[in-house]
């Protein structure tokens, strides 16, 4: 089968885990990466042995040799480089979160809907890792009965060195927020997926507070807010990035039968009526808990971009839907945006 040629646009903090993923595809071929800064995109091929570097995105997007791209830039790019690469018949991999704003998300998916030829994903790694999908699964066979609430909870350690270290981090036009739109948004984006997904027709009630780094950002570093699920229960996010904790996250998930919940991807506490449920449920993901191959990137970024960098690859060999659609990345990133929308500035 032929080989899917990619370029990777954006040589930052995440690329190196972009590239490692393609390498070690075997349907796959890195063939050029680009960053508006030469020298770093000269650095990062150099290091990888990509064949090919360059400063301009518009002409790997005329390059009729490349099929695919992956969009590691920062969030107020990725609207006008996705259009521009489904405009020019690339399929693409963006990572999150897909939009800065509601009117970029919009275009980007007016985009996507004129194109549905091409196969585009936005990154949610961690719905490829084991013990999210095990807990997905027993929500979804009921064995928490009626689901009545979820929470994602993060709390996590940003300096103001790290906000400073680039322009565009906690700024309402270049980020779109600050510890839910970067930090806690794959943890949001699991409360929602396990739960069946959220109920766009509804607004979520939030509040964000600066607590910690006034006068450094414009945006949140603490936040707290209730979404409307589809299936009528209640997601509760809460996160800060100003907590002394490096990274702790929690997921939890309460039904009308059982109360289940993991923290930094291990079971913490399981609670059911029927007791053979509860040893069912402990099992099930305590094998799930496993350790996975971390090679890919930083310790909190999990195991799960190779299995969503393979899907991505398979699904345009394949010539089908990839498993995390860039409908599913959106719904996530309009929950967020929804949140912020009465606080920006």
């Amino acid at each position: 089968m032929k080989k899917v040629r990619v370029a990777v646009i954006g040589c930052g903090v995440i690329a190196p885990t972009h590239i490692k993923c393609y390498q070690a595809n075997e349907g796959a071929e890195l063939v050029a990466v680009c960053d508006i800064i030469e020298e770093r995109a000269k650095k990062l091929a150099e290091e990888y042995n990509v064949p090919r570097y360059t400063t301009n995105a518009a002409e790997l997007f005329a390059d009729p040799e490349i099929d695919a791209v992956s969009i590691c830039t920062e969030h107020y790019t990725h609207s006008d480089l996705v259009v521009a690469a489904f405009n020019a018949g690339k399929h693409v991999v963006c990572e999150k979160c897909l939009a800065a704003s509601i009117p970029e998300l919009d275009a980007m998916m007016a985009a996507a809907n004129a194109h549905p030829e091409l196969v585009a994903t936005g990154i949610f790694q961690h719905r490829f890792t084991a013990i999210n999908r095990e807990l997905k699964a027993i929500v979804e066979e009921g064995l928490l009965g009626r689901l009545l609430t979820s929470r994602a909870q993060l709390y996590c350690l940003r300096t103001d060195e790290y906000y400073k270290s680039d322009a565009w981090r906690g700024t309402w036009k270049c980020e779109g927020g600050s510890i839910l739109i970067n930090q806690a948004i794959h943890f949001i984006d699991q409360m929602l997926w396990i739960s069946g997904g959220p109920d766009l027709n509804q607004k979520p009630v939030a509040m964000i507070r600066n607590l910690n780094h006034e006068g450094v950002i414009e945006t949140d570093d603490t936040a707290a807010a209730v979404v409307p699920l589809a299936n009528g229960a209640l997601g509760v996010i809460e996160a800060t990035s100003a907590s002394f904790h490096i990274w702790h996250n929690t997921l939890s998930f309460e039904g009308t039968k059982g109360i289940v919940e993991i923290r930094d991807d291990k079971p913490l506490s399981i609670e059911f009526k029927d007791p053979e449920v509860q040893a069912e449920v402990t099992r099930r993901l305590t094998d799930a808990a496993k350790p996975e191959n971390l090679d890919f990137g930083k310790e909190y970024y999990g195991g799960g971009h190779p299995g969503q960098i393979n899907d991505f690859i398979a699904a345009i060999q394949e010539k089908r839907a990839p498993y995390v659609t860039l409908e599913d990345a959106a719904s996530t990133a309009r929950v967020i945006l929804n949140i912020y929308e009465p606080f920006r500035a």
